[in-house]
C-alpha cells in the first residue's frame, strides 16, 4: 500500500481517536474505507491522531501497518457470519488499542464492533458514524437488536452522512437526540490529473461519450438494471470495479447480447480519473438502502460530470438533485434509466448546465475540510464533556 500523503498544514496532535471497521485497506477499496481514510487524513492536520482498529485475513503475518501517519492495527478473521468478520483473538488488541485512545470513533453496521465495545471499550467516549442500515441481513434483526439498542444507548452521538437518511431511517428516528448530520467531504488534491497518454489511451479505448460507473460490483449496486436499461439503448456504458457479483454481470450481458457495455474490471487511481475526465457522465443505478451515500457520485461531481442515480431514500439524493446536477430516477427502473442516458447523451447544453451545477455542490457542501473541520468539533464536544 503506498504511503499516503496529506496535502493539509500537519498541526501538533492533541486529541487521539480510535477508528473501527469491519475491514480498511489494502484488503479492500469500499466507499466506507476510502471515507474513513479520507476523514484520517484531514483531520491529522488539525490536531488528531488517527488509530484504525480493523480485521484482516492477512493479520498474523502483518498485524500491524501504517497508511501515512496512520497506525493500523489488525486482528486475524477466525470466521464470517452474514458478512461480519469475526475474531477470536480481537478483544486483547481491541482494549489495548482503546487504552491508547481519547475517543473511539465506531464505523457502523459492523455487529461484531458493537460487541468489542461492549467487551473492551473500558468507558472511553464513543461516536458512530452510521453508514448504512442493515438490509440483507434483516431476518437476523430479531437476534441481534438487543445488542445493536444497546450499543447505540452508548453511544454519545451519532452520525449520519445526509439529512435524507436520516429522514428516512426508521432505526435512526429513536436516536434523533444524539444525531449530527456530516456529509462526507473529499480532497480533490489527492486525485492527481492524469497523464497526457493515460488520457489518450483511454480516448482511442472507450471514446468521450460514454456513462461512467465506478465501484465494487456487489448485489445491491443495481447493475442487473442497468444492463437491462442498455438493451434498445445506442448510450456506451463502461463499468469498472471487481466485485462478488461480476461473473453474473458478464454472463447477462453476453445473454443480452450487448455491444455497448465495457467492462474493465478494476483500474489504478489515474485511470479512474482519466475515464472520470472523459466521460459524459456518472451513471449509479444502486437500488437498495445499503447504498447510503455514493462516493462516486461526489467524485463525478467534483469533475463536473452530471450524476444519474436512484431515489432510495439515502444520500445518492442528496449529493444528486433531481434536474440540478443529474437525473434521479425510480428504483429497479431499467426504462427510466435508459431515457435519462438518452436525455444526456442528446442534450449537450444539459448536461454540461448539471455538471457545472454539480460542481459547485460539491464545493459548497462536501469537501474534506468541511468535513474533517465538523468531525473534529464534535470530537472535542465530546472529549470535553466526558473531562
Amino acid at each position: 500500500m503506498a504511503p499516503r500523503r496529506s496535502h493539509y498544514l500537519t498541526m501538533p496532535a492533541s486529541l487521539r481517536v480510535l477508528h473501527v471497521f469491519k475491514t480498511y485497506y489494502p484488503d479492500t477499496f469500499g466507499g466506507i474505507e476510502q471515507v474513513i481514510r479520507q476523514l484520517t487524513s484531514v483531520t491529522s492536520s488539525m490536531g488528531v491522531a488517527n488509530q484504525i482498529y480493523t480485521l484482516s485475513p492477512k493479520a498474523r503475518l502483518t498485524p500491524v501497518l501504517f497508511d501515512g501517519a496512520t497506525k493500523i492495527i489488525r486482528s486475524p478473521v477466525d470466521l464470517e457470519l452474514a458478512s461480519t468478520p469475526m475474531s477470536l483473538r480481537a478483544l486483547g488488541s481491541f482494549r489495548a488499542a482503546a487504552r491508547w485512545a481519547d475517543l473511539i470513533h465506531y464505523h457502523y453496521p459492523w455487529p461484531f464492533g458493537d460487541l468489542l465495545h461492549l467487551l473492551g471499550a473500558q468507558g472511553k467516549p464513543a461516536i458512530l458514524t452510521y453508514h448504512s442500515d442493515v438490509v440483507r441481513q434483516r431476518l437476523l434483526m430479531p437476534f441481534y437488536r438487543p445488542l445493536l439498542r444497546y450499543f447505540f444507548k452508548q453511544m454519545r452521538a451519532i452520525v449520519p452522512e445526509s439529512p435524507n437518511y436520516l429522514e428516512s431511517s426508521e432505526l435512526l428516528q429513536d436516536y434523533r437526540d444524539k444525531t449530527t448530520v456530516i456529509p462526507i467531504g473529499l480532497n480533490e488534491a489527492y486525485y492527481h490529473p492524469p497523464e497526457p497518454e493515460r488520457l489518450a489511451h483511454w480516448r482511442s479505448e472507450v471514446g468521450t461519450d460514454f456513462f461512467l460507473f465506478v465501484g465494487v460490483l456487489r448485489y445491491y449496486k443495481g447493475l442487473h438494471i442497468l444492463l437491462d436499461a442498455c438493451v434498445g439503448s445506442s448510450a456506451k456504458v463502461v463499468i469498472v470495479g471487481a466485485g462478488p457479483v461480476e461473473n453474473d454481470l458478464k454472463a447477462q450481458a453476453q445473454r443480452l447480447g450487448l455491444t455497448n457495455v465495457v467492462f474493465l474490471g478494476a483500474v489504478s487511481d489515474e485511470d479512474k480519473i482519466a475515464l472520470l475526465e472523459l466521460c459524459r457522465a456518472v451513471v449509479f443505478p444502486s437500488h437498495l438502502r445499503s447504498e447510503a451515500f455514493g462516493v462516486t457520485l461526489l467524485e463525478g461531481a467534483m469533475h463536473g460530470r452530471p450524476l444519474i442515480s436512484s431515489e432510495i431514500g439515502t444520500g445518492s439524493s442528496y449529493v444528486n438533485v433531481d434536474g440540478v446536477t443529474g437525473i434521479v430516477v425510480p428504483p429497479s427502473d431499467p426504462a427510466a434509466l435508459r431515457v435519462a442516458m438518452h436525455t444526456l447523451s442528446t442534450n449537450h447544453e444539459l448536461a454540461s448546465q448539471m455538471g457545472l451545477r454539480a460542481r459547485i455542490r460539491f464545493e459548497t457542501l462536501f469537501t474534506a475540510r468541511q468535513m474533517g473541520e465538523a468531525y473534529v468539533a464534535l470530537y472535542e464536544r465530546i472529549v470535553g464533556r466526558s473531562a
